[in-house]
């Protein structure tokens, strides 16, 4: 679908229009795109204004909840298919994702944009080609524009989560990078047998948990990022540390010694892996 340019509610948002218009204002004043910026919603009766078009006022908004205008009625910015993937408002605005519950991106220290953009800049992307493997909301994609990438080949399989991403205000738009974002619609384990050797400067590997995409921490996997990683090229990879208290495995270190075996000289970084093509 077209990227949504309607207003995003949350619980906070929502509540303080329904309050302003109970005290009889005319007018409200905040952010209706998860603060991206401010603006000047004007209040009737019935319905009120922004961006030049009317809307109906919400019910009473639930928590960690965001809501679009699905063009009937607010919604919350969810899809079940197979799995339930729901956009999800942080305390730092810009919003993370849940796939049946499982927070995806981590909020509790600082924004998720933020924590991508230490990450990112582990593999220093100004002018060069990166390859970014799991795209999700983009946010790699976003700091890697922001620095000066040259291009960014982005691949998401969930097409759940690209609809995340055609609402989302905080997520990268293609159409809007001169042709520096390709965002592709796929599976990332197979397609990247078809990518040529040597085509990237740098990589961002930050896939789902290793119980839920195995594939993406095997042995050949790693082999392939090593084959199209030109030699002095860096990656970064996520891992969190998953299990380390309840199955004693060190999943950063499992992942570096793999890395090792491909071909890369590895070292724990952040809540990842640096690996530099050797």
């Amino acid at each position: 679908m077209p990227r949504y340019t309607g207003p995003l509610l949350t619980r906070d948002t929502a509540t303080a229009l329904l309050q302003a218009r109970q005290r009889g204002d005319t007018a409200w004043r905040g952010s209706l795109d998860l603060g991206r910026r401010e603006g000047e919603a004007r209040l009737g009766a019935e319905r009120w204004q922004w961006n030049g078009a009317d809307w109906p006022y919400p019910e009473t908004p639930r928590d960690r909840t965001i809501y679009w205008f699905d063009g009937d009625d607010w919604a919350p910015v969810s899809r079940y298919a197979g799995s339930l993937i729901k956009l999800v408002p942080s305390e730092w605005n810009v919003p993370t994702f849940e796939i049946d519950g499982i927070k995806m991106l981590p909020t509790s220290k600082e924004s998720p944009l933020d924590d991508a953009r230490r990450k990112v800049a582990l593999v220093q992307p100004r002018g060069k080609v990166v390859l970014d493997t799991c795209g999700g909301l983009g946010y790699f994609a976003a700091c890697c524009l922001d620095a000066g990438v040259a291009r960014i080949d982005s691949f998401e399989k969930n097409e759940s989560v690209l609809w995340l991403r055609d609402i989302n205000p905080w997520s990268p738009d293609p159409e809007a990078s001169g042709g520096r974002l390709q965002l592709r619609h796929g599976d990332v384990s197979q397609a990247i047998a078809t990518l040529p050797d040597a085509a990237y400067d740098a990589l961002l590997h930050d896939p789902p948990r290793f119980g839920i995409a195995g594939e993406l921490y095997s042995q050949a996997f790693y082999d392939q990022l090593a084959r199209v990683l030109r030699r002095g090229g860096r990656l970064f990879h996520y891992t969190g540390a998953p299990n380390r208290l309840t199955s004693g495995r060190d999943v950063p270190r499992e992942v570096a010694r793999r890395l090792e075996k491909a071909g890369f000289k590895a070292e724990l970084a952040l809540d990842g892996v640096l690996a530099t093509r050797r």
